[in-house]
This record gives C-alpha cells, sequence and structure tokens, in this order.
C-alpha cells in the first residue's frame, strides 16, 4: 500500500513535495530508475534536515542532493514553482499515467498500456473493469478508502486488538506498528 502519498511534515515541504512528484515522474512515465532513487534520497534528506532550506548550494552540502537537483531547488525558491514539473503537469500521458499508478495493483506499465487504451481516469477504468487483474479491482473497489489517511486515536485502537491477538497466539511473540505511526505521525496512511 505504499501507492498513497505521505504528507511530508518538514520545514522544506514545498521543495521535498517537488522532489517527490519527479521522482514518480521518472519512475512511472519515463522508467528511470536511477533518476527515481536520485530524487526519493534527495527529498529523504531534505525532509530530515533541522532547518529551512535557503538555497541550493545549502541543500548541496546535504548526501544525496547534487549539483542538478540544486538548481532545481533555486528555481524553486526564487519562482515558487520549476518549469520541469509545469511542463510534466500539462502532458496528459504523464498525468494520467502518474494518476493510474495511485491505483493499488496498477503499475508503470499496465498505466502506460491503459492510457495508450484511452483508459485514463477511475471512471474509464470502471467501465472497462473486464480488463483488470483481480488485484486491480480491488484496488479500484478501495481507491478512496486507500488514499484517505487514518487518525493516530484510530491507529492506538487497531494496535491494542492487533498486540492483543498477538499474545494470544504466543505470549513471547513481539509486534510493533512501525511506518508513520511509530515516528509518531498525527496520521497514517
Amino acid at each position: 500500500m505504499s501507492k498513497r502519498k505521505a504528507p511530508q511534515e518538514s520545514l522544506n515541504e514545498g521543495i521535498t513535495d517537488f522532489l517527490t512528484e519527479l521522482a514518480n515522474y521518472e519512475r512511472n512515465v519515463n522508467r528511470a530508475v536511477h533518476k527515481y532513487n536520485a530524487y526519493r534520497k534527495a527529498a529523504s534528506a531534505i525532509a530530515r534536515y533541522p532547518s529551512k532550506i535557503q538555497s541550493g548550494a545549502e541543500a548541496k552540502k546535504l548526501d544525496g542532493v547534487g549539483a542538478k537537483i540544486a538548481e532545481k531547488i533555486d528555481e524553486f525558491l526564487s519562482t515558487g514553482k520549476l518549469r520541469k514539473l509545469e511542463k510534466i503537469r500539462q502532458d496528459d500521458t504523464s498525468a494520467s499515467i502518474n494518476f493510474l499508478t495511485r491505483v493499488t495493483g496498477i503499475g508503470p506499465a499496465a498505466a502506460r498500456k491503459f492510457v495508450e487504451e484511452g483508459i485514463k481516469t477511475l471512471e474509464d477504468l470502471r467501465r472497462n473493469e473486464h480488463k483488470l487483474t483481480h488485484h486491480q479491482r480491488i484496488g479500484l473497489k478501495y481507491f478512496e478508502d486507500f488514499e484517505k489517511r487514518i487518525p493516530r486515536e484510530e491507529m492506538l485502537q487497531m494496535q491494542e486488538i492487533v498486540l492483543r491477538e498477538v499474545k494470544k497466539l504466543d505470549p513471547d511473540y513481539i509486534a510493533t506498528v512501525c511506518g508513520s505511526f511509530r515516528r509518531g505521525r498525527c496520521s497514517r496512511g
């Protein structure tokens, strides 16, 4: 269920958001895994940075941020946007592929195939459900649910139930809820 976008709770949210969007574009549309990894690594390093990034040069000092990404950060900080991202957002094919990959079970290759067949939206998928695998049908059916964030209070209740059931199986088992919940986020998803 890693298809959902996790919120960035950092001082550099705008930067990490555009880097994540570029990463997803490179993976889903261009199939450039090395660029995807580079953008994700840079976004992760910047998200952990304890201060607000003031320049590309400052960001470049972080492990995982190279010269090209630093240039993009400078452009974003000076204009509030990124030309490359604006161009990507205007391309219907790219936008459709990126959107379809948010459906659990639909990866970049399947999304590209669907777009080539004219299937670009959830409504299109629903009209062509016969073309979906079992897993993709489940992803489509529960798309809205998978996109929702789960409040921490609800996660605490789920944790209590799961841990109680694990103890019933074997008192020696140890279970831990991980991810954003473990990191103390106010919601999960």
